[in-house]
């Protein structure tokens, strides 16, 4: 028998919203709470995004299967109405300690006493918060990666006092909705898959903001060098969103003394967020959304000799 028939997501950002989505789709009752009924419009629509996804033969959900995980769905902004009935919640807010610490510390005396909570952090540990959540025996990390009907992995990751009941249920819950378990064996920054990930992007970002090379140029030597991969560095940024990312770079950069990332993160707030390119849920970011560049067909052709002196003039530096 299922543990969770009840999930809530705590923030309608990027993954909020997809885990949100999948796990309806999966047969789960879902909540989603953000602070503003704006965010929450900005989740709906990109689940229309998705819905579009699931119709298409890779998934094959037909137009019942999509409307059924409509019904499974409500959106509020009242966390007691959210969290009421409960059996997991998973913390998907942004990247910053502050905001989830507050976040858990409002929650804690609104949850059902059986309810588990689990992080969705991509960078910081299950014990930074457990004492917050009010129940740390309850609690541990449940980190998704970016497209889950997909890339559907799932990293769960304890901390010191996390109970094995708990990491059960999360793994129920994670089978039951198409995830493959990643068990993390020690509390680590980035888990798995962010331990490589973000490294990616900060290598990319740097090639661009120190002029080195183009977005498009980065993307090109990946994807050619990774035949058959959706997208380069820049199209997953995309995805990430130009806010989490300038959060993590600017987190980081002030804890390890990084000029490099703190230089990234002013890169992608003066080109990016403040241009109002905040990543594909935008339409925009590094690329113009539905149809970016690195989809069309001649993304990586070999280019025509009309372009020669274009190529050149990048090739010198600018003074």
């Amino acid at each position: 028998m299922s543990q969770v028939n009840h999930l809530t997501v705590l923030g309608s950002g990027v993954l909020g919203g997809q885990i949100a989505w999948h796990s309806a789709f999966k047969g789960k009752n879902v909540v989603v709470y953000d602070i503003s009924e704006e965010a929450l419009a900005r989740c709906r629509a990109a689940q229309e995004h998705y819905a579009a996804i699931y119709l298409k033969p890779e998934i094959g959900a037909s137009e019942a299967d999509v409307e059924s995980t409509r019904q499974r769905l409500t959106f509020t902004t009242d966390l007691a109405r959210a969290v009421a009935q409960a059996d997991l919640v998973i913390e998907a807010v942004p990247e910053i300690p502050d905001v989830k610490t507050s976040v858990y510390r409002q929650m804690a005396p609104l949850l059902p006493a059986h309810a588990v909570v689990a992080t969705n952090s991509s960078t910081f540990l299950p014990s930074d918060f457990a004492a917050a959540t009010g129940r740390p025996d309850k609690f541990c990390a449940l980190h998704y990666a970016n497209y889950i009907w997909s890339a559907n992995v799932v990293e769960i990751m304890p901390h010191a006092a996390t109970a094995r009941a708990t990491l059960e249920t999360v793994t129920q819950f994670a089978i039951e909705t198409g995830m493959v378990p990643i068990p993390v064996g020690t509390e680590h920054n980035g888990y798995v898959i962010n331990t490589w990930f973000p490294a990616l992007l900060s290598a990319a970002q740097s090639l661009v903001t120190n002029g080195i090379a183009t977005p498009e140029d980065v993307d090109r030597t990946f994807l050619i060098a990774n035949r058959g991969a959706r997208m380069g560095p820049f199209g997953m940024m995309d995805i990430v969103g130009m806010k989490t990312t300038y959060d993590v770079s600017t987190y980081w950069g002030h804890v390890r003394g990084d000029a490099q990332m703190l230089a990234n993160a002013q890169y992608i707030k003066t080109h990016l967020m403040d241009k109002g390119r905040t990543g594909m849920l935008a339409g925009k970011g590094y690329y113009d959304y539905p149809n970016p560049a690195f989809e069309a067909a001649d993304f990586l052709a070999v280019p025509p000799l009309s372009q020669l002196s274009d190529i050149v003039d990048r090739c010198i530096p600018k003074a």
